[in-house]
């Protein structure tokens, strides 16, 4: 029972308030931007990005039937996750269409919980994917940033600090968000056949004008919330 207790405590939402202040929130946009915008640091950071859109491919690809296999990240920042079942269909096009809009919606989902109390319950369902993605990992720079990522959020769950918890998923939320649309900038000036949106006009016939547009309008939708919450904090 005190197992279940222990376990309880770390994943219920916070009873109190832990909205950042506006000093707080300027210093982790701060902090965020720095890692997003400094060229050197972004060679690194982006892994973390690219990380999120291959977890997309593969969990939206489970919700609708397909067998996630195996995902690598590669040290040129790129990656590739893959799911298995119809070559065609509905399922794959959804797997597919869903790496770019991933760390977007995802770091929109971070700061709009933090600023709630739910860091706690996110943080938890964030380890359990990264647990269920790790006996998947198929090279060992992808096992390194792993294994990175679930020791970082495993502390940061277990030494429960509501407040730190808040500041970090904010933080990572907004990196996610400027991340995508680095990403993205890179992808509408790709015309391979191998990119999402070439696989995606190859399997629709919709041209990849299209599946582009739905990407911008995903990410800006999660920009917009993202601005929301964060004039909300800085007024």
């Amino acid at each position: 029972m005190e197992v279940f207790q222990t376990i309880g405590d770390r994943v219920v939402p916070a009873t109190g308030e832990v909205a950042l202040g506006a000093p707080r929130l300027v210093v982790v946009l701060a902090v965020a931007l720095a890692l997003v915008l400094a060229p050197p640091v972004w060679g690194v950071v982006r892994l973390v990005v690219t990380l999120v859109h291959e977890l997309g491919h593969a969990v939206v690809g489970v919700l609708v039937g397909r067998s996630f296999t195996g995902f690598v990240l590669r040290g040129d920042m790129s990656g590739h996750a893959v799911t298995r079942g119809p070559v065609r269909g509905a399922g794959r096009v959804a797997s597919t269409w869903a790496g770019y809009p991933a760390p977007a919606v995802v770091g929109a989902l971070l700061v709009w919980a933090a600023g709630r109390g739910w860091a706690a319950p996110v943080l938890t369902a964030c380890l359990a994917v990264l647990l269920f993605a790790l006996v998947r990992v198929r090279s060992m720079l992808t096992a390194v940033v792993m294994v990175v990522a679930l020791a970082g959020s495993a502390a940061l769950w277990w030494w429960r600090d509501d407040t730190l918890q808040s500041q970090v998923l904010v933080g990572l939320g907004l990196v996610l968000v400027v991340g995508a649309w680095r990403h993205l900038g890179a992808v509408l000036e790709d015309r391979s056949v191998g990119s999402d949106p070439g696989v995606l006009a190859a399997l629709t016939r919709v041209p990849r004008l299209v599946w582009n547009a739905t990407f911008v309008l995903v990410a800006a939708a999660a920009t917009w919330l993202v601005g929301a919450e964060v004039l909300t904090t800085l007024r």
